[in-house]
């Protein structure tokens, strides 16, 4: 009896397979077979397979035809001040921010070098953003954890990436602190360890929150509560990178490096003297998004640094009007956050171009996104910030490539800077900060309206890293 029943469960289960197989939209023996029978391995598949079981991809699909001398001269560039690099964190908004800024004030004091301390800036920016995630759990405690608020402050508790409202909104409020009063550490070049252990310490302390509340406590010990985690996640980033100095001694020098003064400063007068606050305040924020409607502004939710601070908010424009007013800021000798997918990136040259890699000949297919799809689809998203420094223009007075100064280190690239073709900035180029001095009145007009409001899932969220 015993095998019987055993018989019939194994008949039973079989036929319960042959029937989820043959459900509709399923994969179906014919189909199946006939899937398979599509793949014939030519002698030139087989050579295909083989080399691409053994090799980097990418090196396979390197356009020969598109490696010939790269020109690396520019009509209009604006020289770097000394390369930087963000090693294995995800802080080029904050290097790109810093670089513009430095640029500045290293022209106006005549100084040899001048490099802010990125570490100072993080340790705020990382304790800021435990304050936003977790005052949003308060905000949102009577809503349930399947609500997409909830849920997505949840996956994103902290993050080391960021966009240029953060660089303004987090140096406006701590100041600015030269690199050797708080230079970098281990965790602050390598981020993700520290920045996940306090992220997973957040998720415990929003479930408390979220408790607290569901318990009817008094907001003021809801408050007095955050403010306790809030005095965990300090010793945390003390432990990591160091505690913010106060105040420091700062020895400027002149161009051929002899000692001028010692001056005495806090973050807030440093950033006074060598900072720069138009920057700071005196800017608009641009964007190429051909998904949604061009003259329009627009805000995301939750898309900011500090609770009190302000959200990414930007004019979308066609790339026409981004390059014109580009153009002229390189003009005036200003560079400008930038910010762009680098997919199709030529390491090895430095080099960014649409034609830089086949991937379509080696696998027998085509890749026929245009910019739109691509985003519609999340394939290409805003994921690196870097300094806009040069572009060289034709006769005509129209671009044929632009040239950025990156924050890898100096020996990535060309120089440390990268090249692209315009072709490549048409295709992957997303957002821009310029300062309203070379923005056309109307556009400014725009930025002034009440913008349209777009939830934090948004694919124009976005952060540089």
């Amino acid at each position: 009896m015993k095998k019987k029943l055993t018989t019939l469960a194994l008949f039973s289960a079989a036929l319960f397979t042959v029937q989820a197989q043959q459900k509709a939209g399923g994969i179906s023996p014919d189909m199946l077979q006939d899937i398979q029978k599509s793949y014939v391995e030519t002698p030139a598949e087989r050579a295909i397979r083989n080399a691409i079981a053994q090799n980097d991809i990418r090196k396979l699909t390197l356009n020969l035809d598109n490696q010939k001398g790269l020109d690396t001269e520019f009509s209009i560039r604006v020289k770097s001040k000394g390369i930087t690099d963000q090693q294995s964190s995800g802080r080029c908004w904050l290097f790109t921010g810093m670089n513009v800024m430095r640029a500045k004030a290293i022209a106006r004091y005549n100084l040899p070098e001048l490099e802010y301390s990125q570490a100072y800036s993080f340790f705020w920016d990382q304790l800021e953003k435990a304050n936003l995630f977790l005052q949003g759990i308060i905000d949102t405690a009577d809503k349930p954890m399947t609500d997409q608020t909830v849920e997505w402050l949840f996956k994103h508790p902290l993050s080391d990436g960021g966009t240029f409202t953060g660089v303004a909104d987090i140096i406006g409020k701590y100041g600015l602190v030269p690199k050797e009063a708080m230079p970098e550490t281990y965790s602050s070049n390598h981020t993700s360890q520290m920045s996940n252990l306090i992220g997973l310490k957040l998720k415990e302390f929003g479930l408390e929150l979220r408790e607290m509340s569901a318990q009817k406590t008094k907001k003021e010990n809801i408050e007095s509560r955050k403010t306790d985690m809030l005095k965990e996640v300090y010793r945390m980033l003390a432990l990591n990178l160091g505690v913010p100095p106060t105040e420091f001694d700062y020895i400027r020098r002149d161009a051929s490096g002899k000692r001028v003064e010692v001056e005495h400063h806090t973050p807030m007068s440093f950033l006074e003297k060598y900072g720069d606050k138009s920057l700071l305040t005196n800017f608009v924020m641009l964007m190429n998004d051909p998904t949604r409607e061009y003259y329009q502004c627009y805000e995301i939710a939750y898309d900011r640094h500090r609770y009190d601070g302000h959200n990414w908010k930007y004019v979308n424009l066609p790339l026409e009007d981004i390059k014109q007013m580009a153009i002229a800021s390189l003009k005036d000798s200003t560079a400008m956050y930038f910010s762009s997918d680098v997919t199709q990136l030529d390491a090895q040259r430095g080099y960014l171009d649409v034609d830089n890699y086949d991937y379509g000949s080696l696998m027998g297919v085509n890749f026929g996104m245009d910019k739109k799809e691509r985003i519609q689809t999340f394939s290409s998203l805003s994921a690196h910030a870097m300094t806009l420094m040069a572009v060289d223009l034709d006769k005509d007075g129209k671009p044929v490539k632009w040239m950025v100064e990156n924050s890898w280190g100096p020996s990535y690239g060309h120089q440390g800077h990268l090249i692209m073709s315009d072709k490549w900035f048409d295709e992957y180029m997303f957002r821009l900060v310029v300062e309203t001095k070379y923005v056309p009145e109307k556009i400014q007009a725009i930025f002034k309206q009440k913008p349209i409001q777009l939830p934090a899932w948004d694919p124009m969220f976005a952060e540089e890293r």
